[in-house]
């Protein structure tokens, strides 16, 4: 439900900021605890300024971190049409239908069913079907996931070296935590953890919880309507296994550790609890934006996003759009770096 909201906060135009080219991070930080972390205290008003690996002398003792476990898979296959040119295979989800498997296709030309595909080893791709611009493929392999894990490429996003990857962003581009295969872009404010952060966050009996959102390419969608209320946010499947929604109903303070998380975590909360069937697999299209009122959390852990965003918005739902896009003018001033190899915010409630 839209509370009272100040009209300018939902034009897009009003989320636009000057980011120098310079301050878009490439490459993550050597030794990933090492980045800046910007501490917004919203009781006080106050900013900190830091790094990553002193994160737990700003948190709550005897708290509840809680990340998303979703692991990327290396999606992007190249290749050729049979007919000659260059053929791009962009797998959206692992779970095949009738052993056909969700896909776009970049290449020139028509692309029909029966048209097929040839990918490293000798690896055929025929088109099954065809649904609004999606492509369903079957694979002469009898291992699909293995033959992604041999010969994909991890799909960093466009503003990260023109979205061509490489094999050190096969561990970059990853959290430490990442377990259950299905996003096709990293969570990435888990990606400044290391067993060192949390070896210091133990000694506060600061409690780690996951959740599992999938990541899918709706998250780079840009928002194409002037007013917010008129934009419609992209759908991600979500679960929490009984153990994690033990701990998150365990009444301590929440610390969402990302956008994804925050999105679980506000799609399961309902009337003081988090109220969902363990293991159950649910769809979300939350849009946090100013106006609509955050429940579920009492700090978050993010990166810099990029002007116009819905992530950006997400920042604002929190602590309003004035004071997040001041806060990354300062940030700019002092060179943090920006997006998903950047450094990280912690927002304070």
């Amino acid at each position: 439900m839209m509370q009272n909201v100040n009209p300018e906060d939902l034009h897009l135009s009003n989320y636009d900021f000057d980011l120098p080219k310079n301050l878009i991070a490439d490459r993550p930080v050597v030794g990933r605890h090492h980045s800046k972390l910007l501490i917004y205290n919203a009781k006080t008003n106050e900013i900190i300024h830091t790094n990553f690996l002193e994160i737990d002398k700003y948190l709550p003792s005897d708290s509840l971190l809680v990340a998303n476990q979703s692991k990327v898979f290396p999606c992007r296959l190249l290749g050729q049409k049979t007919s000659g040119g260059k053929a791009e295979i962009f797998i959206l989800s692992v779970v095949s239908s009738n052993n056909s498997y969700k896909a776009l296709i970049k290449c020139r030309g028509k692309k029909n069913v029966g048209d097929q595909f040839i990918l490293p080893h000798d690896v055929k791709a025929t088109i099954t079907s065809v649904q609004d611009g999606v492509f369903w493929l079957s694979f002469s392999v009898v291992d699909f996931t293995g033959y992604l894990e041999q010969v994909g490429k991890i799909p960093i996003p466009p503003y990260i070296r023109s979205g061509e990857s490489d094999e050190k962003d096969k561990s970059d581009y990853q959290t430490v935590f990442a377990k259950n295969v299905g996003s096709v872009a990293a969570p990435t404010a888990g990606l400044h953890f290391t067993d060192e952060v949390f070896a210091n966050l133990a000694k506060k009996n600061i409690e780690r919880a996951f959740v599992t959102l999938h990541v899918g390419l709706g998250t780079f969608a840009p928002v194409k309507t002037d007013n917010l209320s008129d934009h419609v946010m992209h759908t991600e499947e979500y679960f929490i296994d009984a153990a994690n929604l033990d701990k998150l109903n365990s009444k301590k303070k929440i610390i969402a550790v990302g956008t994804t998380s925050l999105r679980v975590l506000e799609s399961s909360f309902h009337e003081g609890r988090f109220d969902v069937e363990a293991e159950k697999r649910y769809h979300t299209n939350i849009f946090l934006h100013p106006g609509k009122t955050v429940h579920s959390i009492d700090a978050l852990i993010t990166n810099f996003h990029l002007p116009k965003s819905t992530l950006l918005m997400l920042v604002s739902s929190l602590i309003g759009r004035e004071k997040t896009l001041e806060l990354y003018k300062e940030a700019i001033t002092r060179e943090y770096r920006f997006f998903s190899y950047g450094d990280a915010m912690l927002i304070l409630r």
